[in-house]
This record gives structure tokens, C-alpha cells and sequence, in this order.
């Protein structure tokens, strides 16, 4: 009401309309009686027009402008001939008067174009309400004051079936579960609530029962007759989409399935607007949904000629229904789509496809037969059949406006022979189909956009015609283990944005004239036998992700004349053979580039690195390296740099100024780092050096480097308002700890103000040998009165630690929601596995200071304590060939500033599989 009030503000001298919609039963002409009886006193004369569609249908406008100008006028035997003179008059008679007028019901924009054709008709002060259920026809008539009714909260719906059935009175116990049953099926309709209260008014529990068994079963016609109205108004092909999205789509997104109505040219675009205009759906996080009683009317519309006969019915939804027609042979041409999830392996005959001529939609799964497949309608649009039983489609099949076809995980041995005309065929995924040895002729298939073949273990070859799809966007051939070539003609695929060729053992070489394809963002070749990138790919200036990961190659083939010679060399080192690349200029896109364990000897990366200066994660880990090219200072964008298990890699070079994370977790060789006396100035950094032993033997303290580097760290940022971490071999907290203890928890007092900049916190971590510790991170709490802080930080370890390791920190001041630390006593600290309590992992010291900043800029210690950053995505996704990085920002307690997890700063691999799946 308040909103309501807002628009109205019935004292003010302008003219208003306000609009009023909703779904059918959802309470306008209650909310519009309720203003007009509690405000009609304010104005000099008033009028309630109910039912304006009704009436405009059976009668016309004519009465109603004559029932308009009595009530307002108080003249009784007012005649007007036609609605041009009606108007007329409500203009000329009207135009002084202030006055509140209802319009209930409108449907049509002629009738408010009769009624209340403008601001001028009315005099000032004046407010007209109307009440509708398409939005449509208010935006139309230029109304902005619109108030959409929401249906009753769960306690609103309660009292209002308790004042329908019992008068407000409560309900007995045996009624209170049954009272509960009937409001949630309402679903906050009070259309619904009203009706069924004052049915069930004055009956016995048993009838009660039975009645909302019978619910169950249909719904209450009087309901489902107001509901339909809007249903009875929309186009023919409207109405299709309604009951489609009731039949299969509600909670569905709703770009996916805009395509799928697309395909049945159903201009969903506008189809759907309208639905939404008339209240029929809503569409929350691109979802689209509807009202539950909304949804059974969609039902009973699809089987109310032939409620016992579903093979009549033009949807098929439920299993039991799919099963009693398909088992029984009873499809019809009537049965237009069938969307359904088979629970279980089920045995069909095939020819149960034969009667259903007109099938647009199938989407099925776990059907298998003892017969083959010869029918399926050339009428389909869209099919889905997961774990398709048969060897190809039937030959008969000539599906020429089929738009998608999914047979993932298929027993399929080819699709079709020769060629065959789907010139809207813009989607097929055959992945995981192992008995597929050869795809099709792709030549009549000129518009696909997706190609998705991951998994086909035994596919061997892509026919060429694959490099002549013009408008194909994702080409997947992940994990094609047995495929030996790739089409030459690839410079044809001028729209190709996606290829992921990874895991594809056999394949040797790429087109040499890969960089024409000028579109290409995403390229993955990990896990290929290719040993030699051609000098075409600097040609592809669109690229943002290039993936190598794993490309090690296979060792030369030994040809029997060459056999002695190689017992003549026999110490002939295969490392000679890794990957060799061209010059790296060229790629200005390039944001994510990933060359881990490809065997990458010294000076086996390019020198001209640095010229990737959109480059934003890279991550060289697994490699043979001694050291980094000095030009990777250059990359000034680079956020990520992952070097995990380089055993070679004896130092690191300055690093660029915005990186955030380092990851050198097991490199055994590693000795300096010298260079990061300009660490860097990004506003947070995470450097992981487990298992990193020789850079900290030639320390005095294991700790020193730590403490060396955040404190270089602190005086390069611009401000200490950042957060810093380390992770490296040490056994012991830093000396300058003025609170330390044994074990997870140190008291502590609260830090002096005066040029306090934050806490620095330490812990001495005892883990576990175990190589399957999929997600563990450290918790921190500090504590003061009744308040408390707690973040939590992930351990960044991909391997088996081999001793105890130091984790120091830093936390700005600014973290902390409360600027006074009075009563501050307790840091505390535990591991954590997966959200539980780490039993196998200990903290076995810890520590906290204060940290100040004096006039001259120097840091000196005092005090206590500090939080989280850096999550380098667990070891479990390491592992499937992807990795991401988070900040793991996340505070609780009320004397924390509320932080979200920041979105994913880089992503290596970044080969998403909503990109590549979702097909």
C-alpha cells in the first residue's frame, strides 16, 4: 500500500493514472476497491467501471461511457449513440471535475482510448486507476505508475484461508498439517486461497483429505476458468510457447530455451514478452517460471480433450505417460514433443517412433531397443537422446529443419552416408561417442556454429568438408586419442573462435596455415604429439588463451636403417626433442598462455616473451628451465605466474609490477630471488614457496626472507592498505612476535592508534604426507568482547609437504569494520579440510604484532595480528587439466567488514566447459 500511496498522493493538483497488474486471481480488483472505497471521498465525484473486458465483449464501450458519465455527473438516462460522441463528452463534461475513476479489467487499448483517452479529459487533482493483466496495454496508453501484485507471503496466505474456512478462527489440530497442504498448493494465489476456503468452510477432516487428494489429481475449475482468461487471449503461437514452458522449460534459462523455440519459429523473442506483459510467466536470473497453478492449467490444456488418451496429447512430459504410449504403440501425429528424463534403462520397440509424424521436440534418454531404428519424424527441430542405442540414424530420416541434434555418449558408428541437406543444423555434440570412427560429410550442413566430438575415443579422422563451415564457432575434439590428422583447409573457418584439440595423443602437426584463422580466441593443443608450433600462429591477433600443457611429443621414430646408429648413441638425449616455438610477436590478445610440462629446457622460451603485453596468467610449472628471460619484467599486465615443480629453476628475475601471485611450490633447485627488491605494487600478492628448502638454507633464520620481503613489499605499495602472503620451509616465529605461543592460540593486547597500520600474523604448519589432500586452508580468528574476526586462507599446495612450513602475513587496518581495538585478547588458529577441522594437521607455534608506520616511512614492530588472500584452485582441478586462481577475501562476525569472494582474477586452461558442454 505504501508504493500504492506513492503514486497515488491524492493530494496533489496533477493529473495521474496508475496502473495496476498482475496474473489472473492474484487480488487487482481487491487492491482496487480497497483505494477507491478509502479514497472516492476526496474528490468531487467518483466511478468503479468493473469488468471492462466482459462488458466490451457483450456489450461494447458504449454502456460503459454511459455508466462512467451517470455516476460521475449524478444524471441519470444519459444516452449516447456511438463511442466517437461518448468520447466527446467525457472530455467536454469531465475536463473541470476532480475526480477518481477505477477501470477494472482492461484488456484492449481501444477501451481506455474510450474511456480515459488522456491527461486533458479530467480535471486537475483528478486519478485514474486501472487494473489489467497485460502490461502491455499500460505502456501502450503511455501509463509509467505501474504497481505489480505480488501474490501473499506464507503467513498473509494462512490468514486469509483461516478467515475464509473458519471465520479467523485458529484450527483445530487435526486441521493445522491439512490447512498448511491447501495453502502451499495456492502458492500465495488468493483467488485460489478464497476459493478453496470457502469450499472446504464447514466440512469434515475426511473431506478435506479427499478434496486436496483430488487437487492432485486437477485443479479446482473455478480457479483454473479466472486463470484462463489471459491464456484464451494470447496468438496461436503464443500460446504454443505457454504451454511449452509449462510442459518442459519452466526453470529453464532462458536464452537456452528461446533457441529451442526459435527452431520451431515461434518468435520467441516477442512470444515470450507477451507472456511476461500478460503475467502468465516471470523470468528471475534469466530464468524463466511461472505460478504452479499457471503451470497445471498449461496441463490440463494439453490433456483436456483426451484426459485417458495421452498418446493423443500434444505434449508428453511424465515418464509414466512416455512409457504407457511408447510401450503400447499409441503415438498419434497429434503428439508434437516429448521432453522427458527416463530414470532408468528401459526396453522399447523402435518402430514406437513410426505414428509420430509431427514429433518437432524429442529429448530422451536410457532407451534401448532389440530392433532397429527406421522411422523418426523429418519434422524435428531439436533432438536429445542421450546414450542413443543405435548404429546411425534411420536412412529414411531427412530432417531438413532440424536445428540441433545431441547424441552424446552414443552407441553410434556414423550418422549418415554421403550428403545430406540440414541447412539449419546449427548444433551437434556426438561427444563420448566411442564406436564413432568417421564423422559425417559436413557439406550439407553449411550454417553449424558447434561441433562438439569430445571423447570419441575411436574417430580416426574429420572429413575435410569440417574446414569448409564458414560459420562454425567451437570445434572439440578433446580427448580424440586415436585421431592422426587434421583438415589442411582450416583457413576456411573464418568464424572459428574455439578449437580444443587437447588430449588428442596422435596428432603430430597443425595446418600450417593456422594463423588465417583470423578469429580464433581459444586454442588448445595440450597433450598433442606436436612437437613444432607453426610460424602462422602469430598471425592470430585475436587470440586470448593458448594452451600447451603436457605437449612433451612423442620420441622420434627409430627406422631400421637407422637402428645401429642409434646403439652408436645410446645416451642421446630425448629432452633435445621438446617443443620448439616461433617468435611470440604478434599475439597482442594473448591473455592466458599455458606451457606446463612440455619439457622446456633452458632457453626453450622466446626471448621475446615481453611482447605479450595483454598476457594476464601464464603458467610455465613442470618444465626444465634453469632460469626466466629477463623480458618477462615486460609483461606488465601479468597478474599469475605459476612455476610449480621446476626442479631446475635456480632464480627468479624482476617481476612485472602487477602481479598478485607467484607459485613456486617443489621448485628444489630455486636459491634467489634477489630481484624483488621491486616486488611488486599491486594492491595484494600471495608468493608460495613450499618445498622451496635451498632458499632458505643460506638464511641466518629460516624467517628472514619472509620478513625481508614483506617488508620491502610494504614500502613499495602505495599504501598499506594491501595484504600480503608467504608460504616457505621455517620452523620458527620471527623474534620480533612479541606475542608468540606453542600450539594455535596466542593472547594478545590491543595495538596504541597512533600510526597503527595493521596486523602481521604468523603460524609455524605441521601437514600431513598425503597426495590426495584435495582442499585445505588455515582459519584465523581474533577475538575482543563479544565480537570476533575470522578469515580463512587456502594452502596453496599441489604435493606432499615435506616438513613443517611458515605461513606470514599482513592485514591493513582498514580490514576491520571498527576503528577502536580496545579489548582485543585472543588470536587463535586451525586447519581446515574441506570445511571440517583438519585432525591429521596441526599449528604447532603462532604469532601476531602490531605493525606501525613512522613519520619517515619505515616499519618498525610492536604489537599484533592479521588475514587471507590467495586461493590457487585446489589440486583435484589441477589434475583434469584446469586451475583457477580466487581471492578468498571472506570475513564473518560483526567486528569485520563484510567481504565477498572476489571473482576469478586468472584462469590457466581456461577451456570452459559451459563453452564447449553446453551444446
Amino acid at each position: 500500500m505504501e508504493k500504492m500511496n506513492g503514486y497515488l498522493e491524492a493530494g496533489l493538483d496533477d493529473v495521474r493514472f496508475i496502473g495496476i497488474c498482475g496474473m489472473g486471481g492474484i487480488g487487482k480488483t481487491t487492491l482496487a476497491k480497497v483505494l477507491y472505497n478509502t479514497l472516492k471521498d476526496q474528490f468531487e465525484a467518483s466511478s468503479f467501471l468493473a469488468n471492462v473486458r466482459e462488458v466490451s465483449v457483450t456489450r461494447g464501450l458504449v454502456p460503459l461511457q454511459e455508466q462512467l458519465l451517470s455516476e460521475v455527473l449524478m444524471e441519470r438516462n444519459l444516452i449516447i449513440w456511438d463511442v466517437h460522441k461518448g468520447i466527446n463528452l467525457i472530455r467536454w463534461r469531465l475536463c473541470r471535475k476532480r475526480v477518481l475513476v477505477v477501470l477494472d479489467d482492461v484488456d484492449q487499448l481501444e477501451q481506455l482510448q474510450a474511456l480515459a483517452g488522456n491527461h486533458d479529459w479530467f480535471g486537475f487533482g483528478s486519478r485514474i486507476i486501472i487494473t489489467t493483466r497485460d502490461e502491455h496495454v499500460l505502456k501502450g496508453h503511455g501509463v509509467t505508475n505501474i504497481y505489480k501484485v505480488r501474490g501473499l507471503d506464507y503467513v498473509e496466505a494462512l490468514q486469509l484461508f483461516h478467515l475464509k474456512v473458519s471465520k479467523g478462527k485458529q484450527p483445530t489440530d487435526d486441521r493445522v498439517e491439512l490447512s498448511k497442504c491447501v495453502v502451499n498448493y495456492a502458492g500465495g494465489l488468493p483467488l485460489a486461497i478464497e476459493v478453496l476456503g470457502s469450499f472446504l468452510c464447514g466440512r469434515s477432516v475426511e473431506e478435506w483429505k479427499s478434496s486436496l487428494n483430488r487437487l492432485q489429481e486437477a485443479p479446482n475449475e473455478k480457479v483454473l476458468k479466472v486463470l484462463r482468461i489471459s491464456y484464451d487471449g494470447l496468438d496461436k503461437r503464443d500460446k504454443e510457447i505457454f504451454l511449452d514452458i509449462a510442459c518442459f522449460f519452466k526453470g529453464k534459462d532462458k536464452d537456452r530455451v528461446r533457441k529451442k523455440l526459435d527452431s520451431c519459429v515461434f518468435n520467441s523473442v516477442i512470444g515470450i514478452r507477451e507472456l511476461l506483459d500478460k503475467s502468465l510467466i516471470t523470468i528471475v536470473n534469466n530464468k524463466l517460471w511461472m505460478h504452479d497453478l499457471l503451470q497445471e492449467m498449461g496441463w490440463e490444456i494439453v490433456r483436456e480433450h483426451h484426459s485417458d488418451k495421452p498418446g493423443k496429447w500434444s505434449r508428453l512430459w511424465l515418464y509414466k505417460d512416455v512409457y504407457h504410449v511408447l510401450s503400447k504403440y499409441m503415438g498419434t501425429d497429434a503428439v508434437e514433443a516429448i521432453i522427458v528424463d527416463v530414470p532408468e534403462m528401459t526396453e522399447l520397440e523402435a518402430k514406437s517412433f513410426s505414428t509420430m509424424s509431427n514429433l518437432r521436440l524429442l529429448e530422451i534418454n536410457n532407451l534401448y531397443s532389440s530392433g532397429n531404428l527406421e522411422y523418426l519424424s523429418n519434422n524435428l527441430r531439436y533432438l536429445k537422446w542421450h546414450e542413443y542405442p543405435f548404429n546411425s540414424l534411420p536412412v529414411s530420416f531427412r530432417p531438413e529443419k532440424l536445428f540441433k541434434l545431441n547424441l552424446c555418449n552414443s552407441r553410434i558408428k556414423y550418422l549418415w552416408k554421403g550428403i545430406k541437406p540440414l541447412k539449419e543444423l546449427k548444433f551437434m555434440n556426438l561427444s563420448h561417442s566411442c564406436n564413432l570412427i568417421r564423422t559425417p560429410d559436413f557439406t550439407g550442413v553449411p550454417n553449424l556454429e558447434r561441433l562438439n566430438l569430445e571423447g570419441c575415443t575411436r574417430l580416426l579422422e574429420v572429413h575435410q568438408s569440417v574446414g569448409t563451415l564458414k560459420r562454425l564457432i567451437l570445434l572439440n575434439l578433446k580427448d580424440c586419442r586415436n585421431l592422426v590428422s587434421f583438415p589442411k583447409n582450416v583457413c576456411l573457418m573464418k568464424s572459428l573462435k574455439i578449437l580444443c584439440l587437447c588430449g588428442c595423443l596422435k596428432l603430430e602437426k597443425l595446418p600450417q596455415d593456422l594463423g588465417e584463422v583470423e578469429c580464433l580466441e581459444e586454442l588448445d593443443v595440450g597433450g598433442t604429439a606436436i612437437r613444432q608450433i607453426p610460424p602462422s600462429i602469430v598471425q592470430l591477433v585475436n587470440l586470448k588463451i593458448f594452451s600447451l600443457h603436457g605437449c612433451k611429443g612423442q620420441p622420434p621414430k627409430i627406422l631400421s636403417s637407422n637402428f645401429f646408429l642409434s646403439l652408436l648413441l645410446p645416451n642421446k638425449n630425448s629432452d633435445s626433442m621438446c617443443l620448439s616455438f616461433p617468435r611470440f610477436t604478434g599475439l597482442s590478445s594473448l591473455q592466458t598462455l599455458d606451457l606446463s610440462d612440455c619439457n622446456l629446457l633452458e632457453g626453450a622460451i622466446p626471448s621475446d616473451i615481453g611482447s605479450l603485453f595483454s598476457l594476464e596468467a601464464i603458467d610455465l610449472s613442470g618444465n626444465n628451465f634453469f632460469s626466466l628471460p629477463s623480458s618477462i619484467n615486460q609483461l606488465l599486465k601479468l597478474k599469475i605466474l605459476c612455476l610449480e615443480k621446476c626442479r631446475n629453476l635456480k632464480s627468479l628475475p624482476e617481476l612485472p609490477p602487477e602481479i598478485v601471485f607467484v607459485g613456486a611450490e617443489d621448485c628444489t633447485s630455486l636459491e634467489t630471488i634477489s630481484a624483488f627488491a621491486k616486488l611488486s605494487r599491486s594492491p595484494n600478492i600471495a608468493l608460495n614457496f613450499l618445498n622451496c628448502f635451498k632458499l632458505v638454507e643460506d638464511q641466518v633464520s629460516k624467517d628472514n626472507l619472509a620478513v625481508t620481503l614483506m617488508k620491502q613489499w610494504l614500502l613499495e605499495v602505495p599504501n598499506c592498505s594491501s595484504q600480503f602472503h608467504i608460504f616457505l620451509p621455517g620452523n620458527e616465529i620471527p623474534r620480533w612476535f612479541r606475542f608468540r605461543n606453542i600450539g594455535g592460540s596466542v593472547t594478545m593486547t590491543a595495538p596504541r592508534l597512533d600510526n597503527f597500520i595493521g596486523f602481521a600474523v604468523c603460524a609455524v604448519l605441521s601437514l600431513p604426507r598425503c597426495m590426495d589432500r584435495f582442499y585445505s586452508e588455515i582459519q584465523c580468528k581474533l577475538l575482543w568482547g563479544e565480537d570476533d574476526y575470522k578469515f580463512s586462507v587456502a594452502i596453496p599446495s599441489f604435493t606432499t609437504l615435506e616438513s613443517d612450513h611458515l605461513w606470514l602475513a599482513y592485514l591493513p587496518r582498514e580490514t576491520f569494520k571498527t576503528q577502536c581495538f580496545r579489548g582485543l585478547t585472543k588470536a587463535s588458529f586451525n586447519i581446515f579440510y574441506m570445511g571440517e577441522e583438519f585432525r591429521n594437521a596441526s599449528v604447532k607455534m603462532c604469532g601476531v604484532v602490531s605493525l606501525y608506520m613512522e613519520v619517515e616511512d619505515t616499519v618498525y614492530m610492536g604489537q599484533q595480528l592479521w588475514p587471507p588472500i590467495w586461493n590457487p584452485g585446489p589440486s583435484g582441478l589441477r589434475r583434469r587439466g584446469f586451475r583457477n586462481f580466487y581471492t578468498l577475501s571472506w570475513l564473518e562476525g560483526n567486528a569485520a567488514r563484510s567481504l565477498q569472494p572476489s571473482a576469478r582474477l586468472g584462469l590457466l586452461f581456461k577451456f570452459r566447459p559451459s563453452k564447449i558442454h553446453d551444446i
